[in-house]
């Protein structure tokens, strides 16, 4: 999860208010040990794990890279198992996700998902928000959005289950952007897990 942990306080906030009624949040893990959303985590009474690659690495000087990040993945899998969940939410994880770890949870028939802050098919990956903002000053663009889609190992590529179009303000920005695509998030997010729950 990123430093702050605004969207796992969303859907903290939305089971404590009844938006997302028979849902509990099982387990929170982070590979920051410096992110907000673990204090938040254990201020609301949930358990967590910090899996960090760079320690995990250490403790397997063995493996080189690509094999090293499997491993990663298949002990972040396990982990989740661990906990028999229904549902995986990635509000915010910054690792990209190999078959090691998705192949184990899709066999358990669990869904991923996640947030990111682009449109389907723009803009995947790090500093979405900051591509936008440069595309609509160039021109090429006059809005964008979030999303809330499955994770797939293609990054910011599988299907979308919450769509959220926002227009760009011509006098807007980028730090004015960035404030309410986090606001929409919040609701996408949200609306994502209720989606996810509604139909287990």
């Amino acid at each position: 999860m990123p430093a702050s942990g605004t969207n796992l306080q969303a859907i903290i906030d939305a089971i404590n208010d009844g938006n997302i009624q028979n849902a509990e949040i099982v387990r929170v893990i982070s590979n920051r040990l410096d992110a907000y959303g673990r204090k938040r985590a254990q201020k609301a009474g949930i358990p967590t794990t910090y899996h960090n690659l760079i320690t995990f690495g250490k403790k397997h000087p063995e493996l080189a890279d690509d094999a090293l990040r499997e491993r990663y993945d298949k002990a972040l899998a396990d982990v989740i198992l661990d906990d028999h969940p229904n549902l995986i939410v990635c509000a915010g994880f910054t690792h990209i996700l190999s078959p090691a770890f998705l192949e184990p949870l899709a066999g358990a028939g669990i869904p991923a998902i996640n947030i990111h802050p682009a449109l389907p098919n723009a803009f995947p990956g790090s500093n979405a928000i900051k591509r936008a903002y440069q595309a609509f000053k160039d021109g090429s663009i006059t809005k964008t959005g979030v999303m809330v889609h499955y994770v797939i190992s293609e990054i910011d590529a599988g299907e979308p289950l919450v769509i959220k179009e926002l227009d760009v303000g011509k006098e807007e920005t980028c730090e004015q952007l960035e404030e309410r695509m986090h606001q929409i998030e919040w609701q996408a997010i949200v609306q994502g897990v209720q989606i996810i729950v509604q139909n287990l």
